[in-house]
């Protein structure tokens, strides 16, 4: 027979270690058509990072994001990243790539300022153009700027930039400080079917509410909530690495370790919870590990919602849970104590 459950996981998570130095930096040039290039040391490894970089240059130079050519990982040209660990390349690097951006800005600024006979605070960049804030029509476009700075006035618009997060070190005596420079929250909410006569799990849906701070990009954090969760119902009933008595693995290839596929995927409905921090670029914060650590402990609440079994080796497959169930039945005949009977 099956069972339906439902279950529940809160958490919270550091964005951006403070403890020891961990810096980033970029550089940002615009160029004579008023496109940019962004230098950055940082790592894609699939998340979307260099995307949301671009992104945050574009808003910076008021230009579009398909403007922006970005150039990474190249140890030859790229300036230093500490690397993608921890959650912190939207919160540190982009910090760092905006502040490249500004640089650039300023200089573009000064000499529309000067182009335009306006003070550089009545300036603003924006669609391509750099325009009186109070008077838009009053506008050159961002391509003569950058063309008028490097020929004209000999200051090709060059911003580069580096963003530490304030290291903190932690006291000695009581362990106590401020390891990480922010932290984001989220809940999940799991609906799962157990079958007590064979310990099958299927999970059928999936909810996730996810602090992030301001999301650059939502359809990327959409899907890194997505491909957390996928992680997190491997971690929850299926992956696990097995040894023989002598250490050896013996599950060393993906046909016995065992990942969900897009068949083992259940729906899943994703509300970004937007909030502002402050230190963050506009507010952005992170969004990489934490998708993936509430699902597991959601899907095991869920179990217990359905069948009463409360599982804490991972992962919880279909031997361990009908074990567990059986073990329960025998507990609960008359006359024995939870234990008792066991063989």
């Amino acid at each position: 027979m099956k069972h339906a459950g439902r279950g529940i996981a809160c958490m919270w998570y550091p964005i951006g270690f403070t403890v020891a130095a961990n810096p980033s930096s970029a550089v940002v040039k615009v160029n004579e058509d008023g496109t940019a290039t962004l230098l950055t040391g940082t790592v894609e490894v699939g998340q979307g990072s260099l995307t949301v970089l671009g992104q945050i240059v574009a808003q910076e130079l008021g230009i579009s994001a398909e403007d922006v050519h970005v150039i990474s990982a190249d140890t030859d040209v790229t300036p230093m990243d500490t690397g993608a660990i921890a959650s912190r390349t939207t919160f540190v690097t982009g910090n760092a790539v905006r502040l490249a951006a500004a640089e650039a800005k300023s200089i573009l600024l000064e000499v529309a300022a000067e182009m335009l006979g306006v003070e550089v605070r009545e300036l603003e960049a924006a669609n391509h153009q750099i325009r009186v804030k109070t008077f838009p029509e009053k506008r050159i476009s961002l391509a003569d700027v950058a063309m008028g700075a490097q020929i004209a006035r000999g200051r090709p618009p060059l911003g580069s930039a580096s963003f530490n997060p304030p290291t903190v070190a932690m006291d000695p005596e009581t362990g106590q400080g401020k390891p990480f420079a922010a932290y984001v929250y989220a809940t999940q909410i799991t609906d799962v079917e157990v079958d007590d006569e064979t310990g099958e799990v299927e999970v059928l849906h999936v909810y996730a509410a996810h602090d992030s701070g301001t999301a650059i990009n939502p359809a990327l954090v959409e899907g890194q909530v997505e491909g957390g969760i996928a992680m997190g119902i491997g971690m929850a009933l299926s992956e696990e690495i097995l040894f023989n008595p002598e250490g050896r693995q013996i599950n060393p290839n993906l046909t016995n370790y065992l990942i969900p596929t897009s068949l083992d995927m259940p729906p899943i409905d994703i509300d970004i919870i937007e909030s502002y921090d402050p230190v963050g670029p506009f507010g952005a914060k992170g969004v990489g590990e934490p998708t993936l650590v509430p699902t597991a402990p959601a899907i095991l609440n869920a179990i217990y919602d359905a069948v009463g079994v409360r599982i804490t080796d991972l992962p919880a497959t279909a031997e361990k849970i009908l074990m567990a169930i059986r073990k329960k039945e025998r507990s609960n005949v008359k006359g024995l104590e939870p234990g008792e009977g066991d063989t």
